[in-house]
């Protein structure tokens, strides 16, 4: 059986770097990735093995050299999951040859290709974004299997699939491109299934030099260009396209073109494309939903978060029923505002928040990213751009949660301050990205307010606030008896009603902690245990080391004679 292979540079006994483990790879290897940003290149040369993120989303790889892929496949056979590839000058990732598989990745680059695929490679990729660079995804002369990916922000074409590719193009989003979204030459008979493209500077779709693709079900929008445009001498077949707001004639046949058009049925419901249109019944994970609504139901208190909740979860999946039978969903925003108290389930609620629109089909990964101000804001100019970038891209896919939202919006008084600029780069990525990501903030309900504005659009990207209230005093009973439990320890049985007491009496001011004052007040009952077990003189007994007591708690709060 073949060997998984940790890389974690942080942790003893595995591996230091990506490459080490490459060199130390048997056939057939699993290449687990901790979380992590690593400067690699990684040649990869008829190889067999698999790299993958041990937590989707969290690993990043970027080329060292300005002139290198970040990482080069020639001849392998490779499985590639949940990593986020970089590079500079050259494609991102260059697969020359062998037999690939991308699942949940992103690509970028900035003047070259995001995914080269030539030589004979037999390639599928799948729920992966490629975005940044001169093109996206370049298939030349391979097999290639597309499906559920976003390619966007491309300075020339989108999808080039060219010069005896046969390629498979389904249910993904082209958009955002300096030139045509999809261009085929020399491509044979591939195909475009209930693929969006939108925002081109030239034709959504051009096919050209001999290619007769099927093209169906796709929805072509907001070009420059017509929005499908088919040369002389190609052939194939276009049917049941949506093609709107594109230059006339929407779909353009060149005299001579041999291919077959069959415009959509007004009266029929329109197709769903894109590599939305993916997410639904058979994207989504019923077990899993209900698993985490079940663990949302099992907090202490909460109960109008929890209905809240609950009531966002059904609108979307009711949105999610529509979309697939072609009728009118509304714009809705995934983003969310938590005001209230430390202490009182914002983080834990997002995480299921998450985890829930990952279980929907909506965000592919459902990772949890959680910054503070020091993890956006730079020290000099420019600095934070990108600083406030890298985190939203690590979250992309997932959830981007910022505590403390607010300062951001406040000045660190000591000259030069950058958190406006970190302010205005995540307005301007909720809305470029408002599908990929999930963005919550964070605070007290009454400063929260300040952060929303100091920015005129930033409260509009939020589709609803929640408001964590304190907890009372016997939830408060119940999270201690909860925390103590998780870690082996029960309260004595006359420990519940002197605790209540103390939660009682506690101020309820700004620096109230909720659910950390009982962690804090637990943690210096274990104290109080050990100082008053080590007097016994012996070895206490199993039940006398799972047992807090009376005396424990007093001594705890300082109120033991």
């Amino acid at each position: 059986m073949a060997r998984t292979l940790l890389v974690a540079p942080e942790q003893r006994g595995a591996l230091p770097s990506i490459r080490d483990a490459l060199d130390a790879a048997e056939p057939g290897a699993v290449i687990s990735i901790a979380p992590g940003e690593y400067t690699e290149t990684l040649m990869l040369n008829q190889l067999d093995l698999t790299l993958t993120a041990r937590d989707p989303g969290t690993v990043t790889i970027t080329a060292p050299a300005g002139h290198q892929p970040a990482l080069s496949c020639a001849g392998s056979r490779l499985r590639l999951s949940g990593v986020t590839v970089h590079a500079t000058d050259s494609p991102a990732v260059d697969i020359r040859g062998g037999t690939v598989r991308i699942s949940d990745c992103a690509a970028s680059t900035a003047h070259s290709c995001g995914v080269s695929v030539s030589d004979g490679a037999d390639v599928e990729i799948a729920g992966t974004a490629i975005s940044g660079g001169q093109f996206g995804l370049v298939i030349e002369d391979s097999d290639a299997m597309v499906q559920r990916c976003e390619i966007s922000d491309i300075a020339d074409d989108g999808i080039i699939v060219r010069l005896g590719a046969h390629a498979t193009l389904r249910q993904s989003t082209v958009s955002g491109c300096g030139a045509r979204g999809i261009y085929m030459y020399q491509a044979g008979d591939s195909s475009v299934d209930r693929c969006e493209v939108a925002r081109t500077g030239d034709a959504g779709i051009a096919v050209a030099d001999q290619t007769s693709p099927t093209i169906t079900a796709c929805w072509v929008h907001d070009t420059q260009g017509v929005g499908i445009s088919v040369g002389r001498g190609c052939g194939g077949l276009v049917e049941d396209c949506r093609v709107e707001n594109t230059a006339q004639p929407g779909v353009s046949l060149a005299e001579g073109a041999r291919t077959e058009l069959r415009e959509a049925d007004p009266h029929h419901r329109a197709p769903r494309a894109g590599a939305t249109s993916a997410s639904g019944g058979a994207e989504q994970d019923p077990e899993r939903m209900e698993q985490l609504l079940s663990e949302l139901d099992d907090m202490i208190g909460l109960d109008s978060v929890k209905n809240e909740v609950r009531a966002l979860i059904d609108e979307i999946q009711v949105n999610e029923w529509r979309r697939g039978e072609g009728l009118s969903v509304g714009t809705t925003s995934h983003h969310l505002v938590f005001t209230g108290a430390p202490g009182t389930g914002k983080t834990t609620v997002a995480r299921i928040y998450g985890g829930l629109l990952k279980a929907l089909g909506i965000l592919p990964h459902g990772q949890f990213k959680e910054v503070a101000r020091r993890d956006l804001v730079g020290q000099y100019i420019g600095h934070t751009a990108e600083k406030a970038a890298s985190a939203f891209e690590q979250a992309r896919g997932g959830v981007l949660f910022i505590d403390e939202a607010y300062t951001l919006s406040r000045s660190s008084g000591s000259g030069a301050d950058f958190g406006q600029e970190a302010i205005d780069t995540l307005v301007k990525l909720m809305e470029d990205h408002r599908a990929e990501v999930a963005v919550i903030v964070a605070g007290y309900t009454s400063e929260i307010h300040e952060f929303l504005d100091a920015n005129p659009g930033l409260a509009s990207r939020f589709g609803k606030t929640m408001e964590f209230e304190n907890y009372s005093a016997d939830e408060l009973v119940r999270i201690s008896e909860h925390l103590a439990a998780g870690d082996d320890y029960t309260l004595d049985g006359d420990v519940g009603a002197t605790l209540r007491e103390w939660f009682v009496q506690l101020d309820r001011d700004e620096n109230f902690g909720n659910a950390r004052e009982a962690r804090k007040l637990l943690e210096r009952m274990r104290k109080a245990q050990s100082t008053r077990l080590r007097s016994l003189g012996r070895r206490p007994s199993r039940d006398e080391l799972r047992t807090l007591t009376l005396d424990d708690l007093l001594t705890a709060t300082g109120e033991a004679e």
